[in-house]
């Protein structure tokens, strides 16, 4: 009988925090790790029907790839965490949102006739440019602020006022929902656009618009993810400090 690695029992989204460039690999299988990241290895597994020596040694494989280019979020203190998150993944989304929504709206006149699913994937994003709009301001005017109170606390040996959301597990426990819709509205947008392949007849607009919702979703992974799977959680014990 095979021995199975002792990893099975690892969360998913663990091997990410400690090493991103195994979301690759959980990618390949078509394994969500920043909405779902909470699940073990065994039962992704098991659920998907992949054998989990093959997708541990494939894990492994990576971590033991020496490369100055692995970045470990999880050492940074949580106020640089949370600045980075804003400047980086939050301004991207504003910044990439409006062009998006030019493209596809040009692609729905053009080619909407010969390919009707354009105007599922326009709605949809256009539901997800929403509420990402007001989820980043959430996080930006009250989650991320009391996180840097926190931290300034800490590092001053002082009390952290009482939040009016009472535990910081409230804020995060909305936050983690949206990002599970957001994530299933982007598995949708995959679909529709079969894993954003353009059509042989697309034209150049086609394939930058198909090539930026790619690149849109896969910033949005790792955005999750180090809010999911190290933000959040970090964030959850630090409060307990002051208790």
């Amino acid at each position: 009988m095979q021995t199975l690695h002792k990893d099975t029992q690892k969360q998913i989204g663990q091997f990410v925090a400690e090493d991103f460039r195994t979301a690759a690999v959980f990618n390949t299988y078509g394994i969500d790790f920043c909405c779902k990241g909470d699940r073990t290895v065994e039962e992704v597994c098991n659920k998907n029907g992949i054998n989990p020596n093959d997708l541990l040694d494939k894990l492994h494989a990576v971590l033991n790839t020496k490369t100055d280019q692995a970045i470990d979020y999880k050492s940074w203190p949580l106020d640089l965490l949370a600045e980075y998150i804003e400047k980086k993944h939050h301004r991207y989304v504003e910044e990439k949102i409006p062009i998006l929504r030019q493209f596809l709206d040009k692609l729905c006149k053009v080619h909407g006739e010969r390919h009707p699913e354009l105007f599922e994937i326009n709605e949809l994003f256009i539901g997800c440019s929403g509420e990402l709009a007001s989820h980043m301001k959430k996080e930006e005017l009250i989650l991320f602020p009391f996180v840097k109170k926190m931290v300034k606390a800490k590092l001053e040996n002082s009390a952290v006022p009482s939040p009016a959301f009472g535990t910081v597990e409230n804020p995060i426990a909305m936050m983690m929902e949206e990002h599970e819709n957001e994530g299933d509205r982007f598995r949708k947008i995959a679909e529709l656009t079969n894993n954003y392949t353009p059509p042989a007849d697309g034209c150049n607009t086609y394939k930058v618009t198909f090539a930026m919702l790619n690149e849109f979703e896969q910033d949005l992974h790792l955005h999750i993810h180090l809010e999911n799977n190290i933000l959040f959680p970090e964030a959850i014990k630090l409060e307990q400090q002051f208790n």
